[in-house]
C-alpha cells in the first residue's frame, strides 16, 4: 500500500503544499531562473513557514521579475526599495540583498560552468555537508537548512519523498541517471 508523506499526511487540508508536494518538490529542474527561484523562495523562508512562502510565489515572481537571473542582478537601490515596500512578498532587507546579490554570484558562476544547472552538476554528488560549505563560500545567507532544502527540493539531495509516497517513483524517473547515484 502506498501513501503520501508523512508531510502531506499531517497537513489534509493545505492545498498549497499538497499541490507543491505533488508537482514540484524533489522534481529536478533544468532552467537556471527555476533553480534561481527556489534558492531565492528558501531564503525567503527562512524563520517563517513554507505555506507563507507557498502563498506568495506569485507575488515574489512579479517582484523579482520572473527571477530572471540577469534582471534580478541588475537590480539597482531603486529596486531594493521597491522590494522592501512590497506587502506580498518577504520585506526583510537581508533577504532581498542576498537575492540581488546571489543573481550577480551566479552570473559569474556562467563564465566558467556555463549555467548555475552546471556548477551545480559539476560538483554533485557532495554530502549535505560538504554542498553547505560550497554553498557558504560562493553564495550570501545559506546556512545549513536553506541548502538541504534548496538540494531536496532540486532532486540534488535524497530524501524530498518517503519511497512509498507515489511521488517517489515518478520523481526518481525525471532524474537522469547520473544523479541517481
Amino acid at each position: 500500500m502506498t501513501s503520501y508523506c508523512d508531510y502531506c499526511n499531517s497537513h489534509p487540508e493545505d492545498t498549497f503544499n499538497k499541490t507543491y508536494h505533488d508537482t514540484q518538490y524533489g522534481f529536478p529542474l533544468g532552467d537556471d531562473n527555476l533553480l534561481f527561484e527556489r534558492l531565492v523562495l528558501e531564503i525567503n523562508q527562512a524563520g517563517l513557514s513554507w505555506i507563507t512562502i507557498l502563498k506568495k510565489a506569485q507575488n515574489f515572481r512579479k517582484a523579482y521579475r520572473g527571477f530572471d537571473i540577469d534582471k534580478v542582478a541588475r537590480f539597482t537601490e531603486r529596486d531594493r526599495v521597491r522590494l522592501l515596500a512590497d506587502p506580498g512578498i518577504i520585506r526583510n532587507r537581508l533577504k532581498v540583498n542576498a537575492a540581488i546579490e546571489n543573481a550577480q554570484r551566479i552570473r559569474e558562476l556562467r563564465k566558467e560552468f556555463g549555467s548555475f544547472k552546471g556548477w551545480l552538476d559539476a560538483h554533485h554528488p557532495l554530502t549535505r555537508d560538504e554542498w553547505t560549505k560550497l554553498f557558504k563560500k560562493t553564495f550570501v545567507f545559506t546556512g545549513g537548512e536553506i541548502v538541504n532544502e534548496f538540494l531536496m527540493s532540486t532532486g540534488y539531495l535524497p530524501g524530498a519523498h518517503d519511497e512509498t509516497c507515489p511521488i517517489y517513483k515518478k520523481v526518481a524517473s525525471l532524474r537522469p541517471a547520473w544523479m541517481r547515484k
